[in-house]
């Protein structure tokens, strides 16, 4: 088998490995989940749950890698306290 085929399946399995990947993690989204927890217990004035649910939705961010602008809005609303 020639080079070329080996790198057309190998792009095929990275292609369908990455879309299952995207589904799961979508299906999954526990970050925005932990920052629409952590705004309800701002808006309730219960700023150290807050700040908690933002700590631990940024940490969510971090093992997932593919929300940088959630990241980005959780550092935003971290720095308010």
């Amino acid at each position: 088998m020639q080079l070329y085929y080996y790198a057309f399946v190998a792009i095929a399995l990275l292609t369908v490995f990455l879309f299952v990947r995207y589904f799961v993690l979508k299906k999954k989204n526990v970050p925005a989940r932990l920052f629409a927890e952590a705004l309800k217990n701002e808006n309730s004035g219960n700023f150290t749950e807050a700040l908690i649910t933002y700590q631990n939705a940024l940490d969510e961010v971090e093992k997932v890698r593919f929300h940088g602008d959630l990241k980005n809005k959780i550092q935003g609303a971290e720095h308010r306290y």
